[in-house]
């Protein structure tokens, strides 16, 4: 029997001036999945993925978490909601005066009274799984470190470690590895992966490197013009599949990502 986590019934969004930005999307994925989003720019790749936590609202159709339609939801609920999906940025979004601990504890804001986070007042056990996160993602060495002092391919693992805080049941990752290095990008993609396993999470990734979906996704969905036009596993990913979603020979793009 399928746990299906996560499913969009004929989502579509329409920005002012009529610009479409997904239309009649419709999928469902289960938990455990990693799905790969990928797709030429302006293909709907990012709002597709704010719209499931809302930071993008949906013009129709309806997005069900554990079949509660989250594009409905609102207070309380909509926050209990947020909660539980965990989010991964491309320029990492920390705060850096602080240390990678204290940013890692910050996962937990959404899990605990507003005045308590205002003032800091984590408790011993929070503090224990951050420390514990931060070994996992073998930046044990640098709890205390600043946020600023810290390379790329460290913010994003400290990123990955506030978002596993949250213990979401449902991951998003917007580029996780654009604004990293090819050997962090891959260390980065491994230990997510691996991660994401351990805890049968689900988890969407926009991806604008081909490989690494290929590499690392269990599932790819191919976006061009707010459409589905691909959908399936990476060995279904053809050349003439990767034609379809970006509009361009597939040994070309290959070269360019290769090259960059």
């Amino acid at each position: 029997m399928q746990d299906v986590l996560l499913r969009f019934d004929d989502v579509s969004k329409v920005y002012k001036g009529a610009t479409p930005g997904l239309s009649h999307v419709s999928f469902a994925m289960d938990a455990g999945e990693f799905v790969a989003v990928i797709g030429p720019s302006g293909a709907g790749k990012s709002t597709l993925l704010r719209s499931v936590n809302r930071l993008q609202d949906i013009t129709s159709g309806r997005i069900l978490i554990r079949g509660e339609d989250i594009s409905r939801a609102s207070g309380r609920r909509l926050r209990a909601m947020r909660a539980g999906i965990g989010m991964i940025f491309q320029n990492y979004n920390l705060v850096y005066r602080l240390s990678a601990i204290q940013n890692v504890l910050h996962g937990r804001l959404g899990h605990m009274p507003a005045w308590k986070g205002a003032l800091g007042l984590f408790s011993e056990e929070d503090k224990e799984k951050a420390a514990a996160l931060l070994e996992e993602i073998q930046m044990g060495d640098f709890l205390n470190a600043r946020a600023s002092d810290l390379s790329g391919g460290q913010k994003q693992r400290v990123g990955i470690a506030r978002a596993f805080m949250q213990e979401p049941e449902l991951l998003l990752c917007d580029e996780p590895i654009a604004s990293l290095d090819p050997s962090s990008a891959k260390i980065i993609m491994e230990m997510l992966r691996a991660m994401i396993r351990r805890r049968h999470m689900g988890c969407i990734t926009i991806l604008h490197q081909i490989e690494a979906a290929r590499t690392y996704a269990d599932r790819i969905i191919g976006l061009r013009r707010g459409q589905i036009v691909f959908d399936g596993p990476p060995e279904a990913l053809t050349d003439a599949a990767v034609e379809a979603i970006y509009g361009a020979p597939a040994a070309d793009l290959l070269r360019k990502e290769r090259a960059s």
